[in-house]
């Protein structure tokens, strides 16, 4: 057994967990009761390029007509309850508790998926990074990458310019406020495929600048690892 499930296994011994959005005792060993769990809205139907939510799996007519940056999007749950209560603690209010719950649950979700090169989580400015003083996608990435055995490289993308909030924008305002925000390293430290790893998709605009800087620097794949899609 490895030192850290051998860990895992001490700590629930000593302290078993507890659920995080209803605080009822956890069950199978993570911190959620049988019943949250059950309740996970997790996205089963979905585009294979944007994972919007459709009846049946495939693609959505908006990625026939046009072309992205990103070969596929696998977003694992829905921006729905009792995830529109996890996320944002993890996100503004600095629980850890709960990034660690839902890397594992992504993890476990997206094992099957294609096997990318390495993870790359979508980076925040340093002004926004040195006033939170954490960044959400990387506390869900670094698990996940964990727990996938894959290579995580932090450093590969920088965002070059403090963007204003993108829930503050519409579609047309998300766009140009993401213009050139993001820069990507130098082609020779970057592998051939990769994943983006962030919170939450709502248009897709971060994301697709993103991937758009990593492809302009040589890399042939870029997917998107969401937690969570906005329907």
């Amino acid at each position: 057994m490895k030192v850290d499930n051998w860990l895992t296994s001490l700590g629930h011994a000593l302290l078993p967990p507890r659920c995080l959005v209803c605080r009822e005792n956890g069950g199978n060993g993570i911190d959620l009761c049988p019943i949250c769990l059950d309740s996970l809205p997790w996205n089963q139907a979905a585009c294979d390029r944007c994972a919007l939510p459709l009846p049946t799996p495939g693609r959505c007519g908006q990625c026939l007509r046009r072309p992205l940056p990103l070969e596929a999007t696998h977003a694992v749950f829905l921006y729905a309850a009792p995830l529109d209560r996890l996320l944002p603690r993890l996100k503004f209010h600095r629980d850890l508790a709960a990034g660690r719950l839902l890397a594992g649950l992504m993890a476990a979700s997206l094992a099957a998926q294609p096997r990318p090169d390495a993870l790359v989580p979508v980076p925040l400015h340093r002004d926004r990074l040195r006033q939170r003083g954490y960044d959400q996608a990387l506390e869900l990435a670094r698990p996940l990458a964990r727990r996938l055995d894959l290579p995580l490289l932090p450093g590969a993308l920088r965002r070059v310019r403090n963007t204003a909030p993108q829930s503050e924008l519409d579609v047309h305002g998300r766009c140009r406020n993401l213009r050139g925000a993001f820069h990507a390293a130098d082609a020779a430290k970057l592998p051939d495929h990769v994943a983006l790893v962030d919170d939450v998709m709502t248009t897709g605009q971060t994301l697709h600048a993103a991937a758009t800087a990593l492809r302009r620097a040589g890399v042939a794949r870029v997917d998107a690892w969401v937690c969570a899609r906005v329907p």
